[in-house]
């Protein structure tokens, strides 16, 4: 427990979990940000860092599955404790959300059970990161409810559980969708839209997908 007197709250590094299909540049927005940096991968999709020096992968394979929680778990924190990162990334979360529904499911009779100990474990990891001290970046795959009928709002979103997704985004503030449109990127962060989408740090709803680290004062300074 901390205690901050009025007005000496600290501003804290800022957290951002983006999601979308598949080649849209998640991966990639991870080089906009500042530093040495640490990437842990659950997909095996690297290329797009290939040649960056300032980026140190950490790539899990098939036969980690089984400790995958513990694997994750250590090596987040052992990362925080160098001290020698200024961000940290998890790329796709959906495929680590799958590996640890595949360790925890059918442990318990009661299904609702493994998905409730999914969800405490996710938020656990989530704490973790908020309070590193370090800038955090996530990614996910897109669901696409289209086939449901949805055309517009509400169509897309994370593809996680809903409760567990809730649990590891509650503590980031930027969720944002990345999309290709006009031959451009682009990060939905209105949640007016329906989508997943928030955005805590400044009231940009609809950004260039690299100006995600650009608030509004960064840009009104460059517009002078």
């Amino acid at each position: 427990m901390k205690f901050f007197q009025n007005g000496e709250i600290p501003e804290q590094p800022h957290m951002y979990f983006i999601y979308g299909d598949g080649g849209t540049g998640k991966t990639t927005l991870f080089k906009q940000f500042k530093g040495h940096k640490l990437l842990l991968s659950f997909d095996m999709t690297t290329n797009p860092l290939v040649g960056d020096k300032d980026i140190d992968v950490l790539l899990f394979e098939e036969k980690d599955a089984p400790l995958i929680q513990s694997l994750v778990m250590s090596q987040v924190q052992g990362a925080i404790k160098t001290g020698k990162y200024n961000a940290i990334a998890l790329d796709n979360m959906s495929a680590l959300q799958n590996l640890v529904l595949d360790n925890i499911d059918h442990r318990a009779k009661d299904n609702r059970m493994n998905y409730q100990n999914l969800q405490i474990w996710f938020r656990k990891l989530a704490m973790i990161l908020r309070q590193s001290g370090i800038n955090v970046y996530a990614t996910a795959h897109q669901s696409d409810n289209g086939n449901s009928g949805l055309t517009g709002a509400g169509r897309f979103q994370a593809d996680m559980n809903e409760k567990t997704f809730n649990a590891f985004t509650s503590v980031f503030d930027v969720v944002g969708r990345i999309y290709k449109k006009d031959k451009q990127r682009w990060i939905d962060l209105d949640p007016e839209q329906g989508n997943h989408a928030k955005n805590r740090i400044d009231d940009r709803t609809l950004i260039k997908a690299d100006e995600l680290l650009k608030e509004n004062t960064d840009i009104e300074k460059e517009g002078k």
